[in-house]
């Protein structure tokens, strides 16, 4: 059965689960079912936001599912998807970015979709909208950014660290993964040390927290204090504010220690795993880690043990 969509005067037809279905079975013949064509042709027209919300879901399942159709697009169709992010109505541009996330799982396409790459981060980082948050930073997290995006990302660290600090889980753990991702750059890892955050940040930290934030923003901390060890960051002579990351985690009066080890008796084995081994890299930096004994070189874990 064919839905209508009945858009000004004129009359778009969606195409229903069994047509979508009919599509891929014309495609495993060696047929081409045009379905992802006529889809991008309709966006080219004007249409009103519901209108383009519905056909760039559309797109997206066509290009999950038309792998061959998919391969046959073009840049200047990334290009006209691209152009849905300065759209006024943020589900359009949370359905842009998820029709920009499928067709970045195409090699060909993965350049001009880095083109996006501070465009994305501008909405992450101006819109409070926690699907927008969750669309655009999937994205991200699905490409290598470019080194020209740095000056923006210094620019997004505090949002970033707003968002891995609100109350939506699917967020934060799309916030982490990317600074998890950005920590291991070294003319970043300052920034993200060196960001303010909430007071309560090692709430985070806490058993009660559901176990895939929990094995993320452990990662985390495995990733900055793996960093913040490595000889090429240490031979600098750093200064960081009082309410920054770095205090939080690192800090003389840090209570980082009681929740590692609270967590290693997590009931996920995944983030008992990732509790010890911030443990081990929190007492061995990583370039005495190859020596067959390792003493704790700061006051973390002396304390009481």
């Amino acid at each position: 059965m064919r839905t209508v969509l009945v858009v000004g005067d004129a009359k778009m037809p969606l195409r229903a689960s069994g047509q979508t279905g009919l599509a891929i079975e014309r495609e495993r013949h060696g047929r081409d079912s045009g379905e992802l064509r006529r889809l991008l042709n309709s966006l080219e027209c004007k249409q009103d936001e519901y209108a383009k919300s519905m056909i760039l879901h559309s797109i997206t399942r066509c290009v999950y599912l038309l792998e061959a159709e998919a391969s046959a697009c073009t840049t200047d169709d990334i290009v006209l998807v691209g152009s849905m992010l300065d759209d006024k109505d943020n589900s359009v541009k949370i359905q842009a970015l998820n029709t920009l996330k499928a067709f970045s799982g195409i090699r060909k396409f993965r350049l001009k979709i880095q083109e996006q790459s501070i465009k994305v981060l501008e909405l992450v980082s101006t819109i409070w909208d926690s699907e927008l948050h969750i669309a655009g930073l999937r994205l991200l997290n699905n490409l290598p950014l470019p080194d020209f995006v740095h000056p923006q990302l210094r620019r997004v660290m505090p949002a970033l660290m707003d968002i891995l600090q609100s109350d939506y889980i699917l967020a934060q753990v799309q916030a982490v993964r990317l600074l998890s991702y950005l920590a291991q750059k070294n003319d970043l890892l300052y920034d993200i040390l060196n960001c303010q955050v909430r007071s309560n940040f090692l709430n985070l930290f806490q058993s009660t927290q559901p176990g895939s934030l929990l094995f993320e923003i452990l990662v985390f901390a495995e990733r900055l204090s793996e960093g913040r060890n490595s000889p090429h960051y240490r031979a600098v002579k750093w200064h960081y504010n009082e309410q920054s990351l770095h205090e939080a985690l690192f800090g003389d009066e840090s209570r980082l220690a009681d929740r590692l080890l609270a967590l290693v008796i997590h009931p996920e084995e995944e983030v008992q795993i990732q509790a010890c081994k911030v443990i081990v890299s929190l007492q061995c930096p990583q370039d005495v880690r190859v020596r067959p004994s390792c003493q704790p070189s700061h006051s973390y874990f002396n304390n009481g043990e």
